[in-house]
């Protein structure tokens, strides 16, 4: 029966693994080369299996180190998580923050309902609606925090990321070949008019609005069933369609800049906090190009 690991041991693994050499380990943990590997020696004793191949520029993983990596990186980070949850100190009041309906059950959510865990007395208020009505809405004192997009250049706020709007069609329907174009669009939008409308005008593309809808999710309904192409964020492609690049004649709609925007009206540590949880979530979106 093989013993117990220690997070210490998987630790030392962890640095020695991204170094691949004992002597550069040792000096970033703060420890003698021989401390280090005897650390390796106990981590390799205690699961039975060899981590490490040893060589003359240094050490490699050996398929069972290669298989413990995520395992320990996982251990090491709830370990973290868990220390600064309990060492943080508490936080209560309310926070109000606006999100788009885009990111309403993809990025933001896991953000927020962390940030519940982590801070259960604060009182969490999530307005999602149109970019437009959450600045507004901030202006007047309704919200802390507001994630929008800002196609116009206003250089207000925190870049997030860059979310491009692209043309979108379903990969069975071949609408996008249809003259004129079927569109779906949003009701009595600016936005729809001077972007998308526009991109279909500057090339000469003949279009009819098929379709009209107030939200996102309506859009994408459109696209799904056949009824018409649409204009969505990159990262909010549903499954079963994909963008209308320049390949098929269709240019992009704007380069939306994600931003995170605060009230200038109140300010807490609770909302600092929050908003260092949406940066974080935004993070890894592997669709997105990041500034």
């Amino acid at each position: 029966m093989h013993k117990p690991i220690e997070s210490d041991l998987l630790r030392t693994f962890l640095v020695v693994a991204e170094t691949s050499n004992f002597s550069a380990a040792a000096q970033r943990i703060g420890r003698t080369q021989s401390a280090v590997s005897t650390q390796v020696k106990r981590l390799e004793a205690a699961i039975g299996e060899t981590l490490f191949e040893r060589g003359a520029r240094g050490v490699l993983l050996t398929r069972q180190g290669i298989q413990l990596v995520p395992y320990a990186r996982r251990v090491i980070d709830l370990l973290n998580e868990a220390a600064a949850t309990i060492r943080s100190k508490p936080l209560d009041g309310p926070v109000r923050i606006g999100i788009p309906e885009e990111y309403s059950q993809t990025v933001l959510p896991a953000a927020l309902a962390a940030f519940a865990v982590r801070h259960p007395a604060v009182e969490v208020t999530v307005s999602c609606d149109y970019t437009s009505r959450n600045i507004a809405a901030l202006e007047r004192d309704e919200l802390d925090l507001a994630v929008v997009f800002d196609w116009s250049d206003q250089r207000q706020g925190e870049v997030l990321c860059i979310d491009p709007t692209v043309w979108v069609t379903s990969m069975v329907h071949r609408l996008h070949d249809m003259d004129p174009l079927p569109i779906a669009t949003y009701r009595n939008s600016t936005w729809s008019r001077d972007f998308a409308l526009r991109s279909l005008e500057q090339i000469g593309r003949n279009y009819r609005i098929a379709f009209i809808a107030d939200t996102g999710s309506g859009l994408k309904n459109a696209v799904i069933a056949g009824l018409a192409v649409t204009t969505l964020s990159r990262s909010s492609i549903p499954s079963g369609c994909r963008e209308l690049n320049a390949e098929d004649g269709f240019p992009p709609v704007d380069s939306s800049k994600v931003v995170l925007r605060r009230s200038t009206y109140r300010s807490s540590e609770a909302i600092r906090e929050l908003a260092e949880m949406v940066r974080e979530a935004f993070q890894p979106m592997p669709a997105l190009s990041m500034v």
